[in-house]
């Protein structure tokens, strides 16, 4: 089980929100490279970067921070979401060293334009779902689409997408446990691989993503239990690997 830090990017900080809520936010840190580092140090073998700015503008803003952290740490697989909704980002994102981005919001309202970019960057494409009672939500989590989460999954997993981060909006950042059944319902309806994301605030979340990882749920992204203290990065990624040996 890849236990991923999530390093939200705000303003050229590092930041957690409530709910995906801009005005109920927290800095943790003015220096996001320095924070990559620290989990780095930890033991992350991956990172995720959201560049929320940019999820709520619909084009990059906190790019160059995010290219540094990419520069400070080659050999470590970085993906990155937040405001891509065109090709040329996404070059510019793997130029820069980033090896996934993440598309969400154009993912769900454009599906044809997944399909053209596993074409051009295969292996690279990762798409974000965040749904709230099984239907996709877009333009940072202020709308409710019509679509049903697993139908997209299924669409995205034919075009070629490496794997689907699914994030349960109502309990993000919210420290209140992950949704393991609706992961787990959805990983159970695709092949590829599935990243939950989204209220992993204890070890017992981690205890219990690790116990569904046959499903095809490889990962986990934590947020605000990393900075609040409420879990070790490198104690939890130590116990997963014991559960995966056992």
């Amino acid at each position: 089980m890849l236990l991923i830090p999530a390093i939200d990017l705000k303003d050229g900080k590092c930041v957690r929100l409530r709910q995906g809520r801009m005005e109920d936010s927290t800095i943790f840190s003015d220096d996001p490279v320095a924070m990559a580092e620290r989990w780095v140090n930890a033991g992350a073998r991956r990172l995720h970067l959201v560049d929320l700015n940019g999820a709520f503008a619909g084009q990059p803003v906190n790019a160059q921070v995010i290219g540094q952290i990419a520069k400070a740490f080659p050999d470590l697989p970085i993906q990155v979401g937040g405001g891509i909704r065109d090709e040329e980002t996404v070059e510019t994102y793997l130029d820069a060293g980033v090896q996934f981005v993440i598309i969400g919001t154009k993912a769900v309202q454009e599906p044809h334009f997944i399909s053209d970019l596993c074409l051009e960057y295969p292996g690279h494409i990762i798409v974000g779902l965040d749904a709230k009672d099984g239907r996709a939500a877009i333009n940072g989590w202020s709308k409710l689409s019509k679509h049903n989460v697993i139908d997209l999954a299924q669409i995205f997993e034919r075009d070629g997408v490496e794997a689907i981060i699914y994030t349960d909006i109502g309990r993000d950042g919210m420290m209140q446990g992950v949704n393991v059944e609706a992961t787990v319902r959805l990983a159970q309806s695709i092949a590829i691989p599935v990243i939950a994301s989204g209220g992993v605030s204890t070890l017992d979340d981690v205890r219990a993503l690790c116990a569904v990882e046959n499903e095809g749920v490889i990962g986990a992204i934590i947020g605000r239990a990393l900075y609040d203290g409420a879990i070790d990065l490198a104690e939890a990624q130590r116990m997963a690997d014991a559960e995966e040996s056992d």
